[in-house]
């Protein structure tokens, strides 16, 4: 009976140490199987500016984490990428932790064929849109398309 249990207890420690590798080598392979690594921007010529158009940066560290940098020109960040699928028509359903806002928000993503990258919606974890079916909500105006600038 004991040596039973001991079998139990190594293979639970064993998968307990192992899931979340898998895990994330499953979220690093989503983003980049789908594309979304690298840099984007609206003009990837421009300077990085709040106003003007930031530069979004997803990428892969060593040890497997997803990381979203964002460059404002005056200001960035670091935050990490805490799942990513993809749905039925190629939307790319993205969660990012936001220590600074002390949030996850989620938000999809859209690759067109031509390349370029749009946000088709963004909300908090309490549902509050700030796009929602690719329109900004306070403005209406459709979000912009991002190329990828690396």
């Amino acid at each position: 009976m004991m040596r039973c249990l001991s079998r139990w207890i190594a293979a639970a420690v064993l998968w307990m140490t192992f899931a979340p590798l898998a895990q994330a080598e499953t979220l690093a392979a989503t983003v980049e199987q789908w594309g979304l690594l690298g840099s984007w921007a609206v003009d990837c010529a421009a300077r990085p500016d709040r106003d003007k158009g930031a530069l979004l940066t997803y990428e892969i560290r060593k040890d497997g984490r997803v990381m979203y940098r964002r460059n404002f020109g005056d200001a960035k960040d670091e935050n990490e990428v805490v799942s990513a699928t993809v749905n039925a028509e190629g939307l790319l359903n993205v969660m990012v932790y936001f220590p600074s806002l002390q949030q996850t928000r989620e938000f999809g993503l859209l690759l067109s064929k031509q390349g370029s990258l749009r946000a088709i919606y963004n909300r908090s974890e309490r549902g509050e849109y700030t796009i929602r079916d690719g329109k900004y909500v306070k403005t209406g105006a459709q979000t912009p398309a991002q190329q990828h600038c690396d």
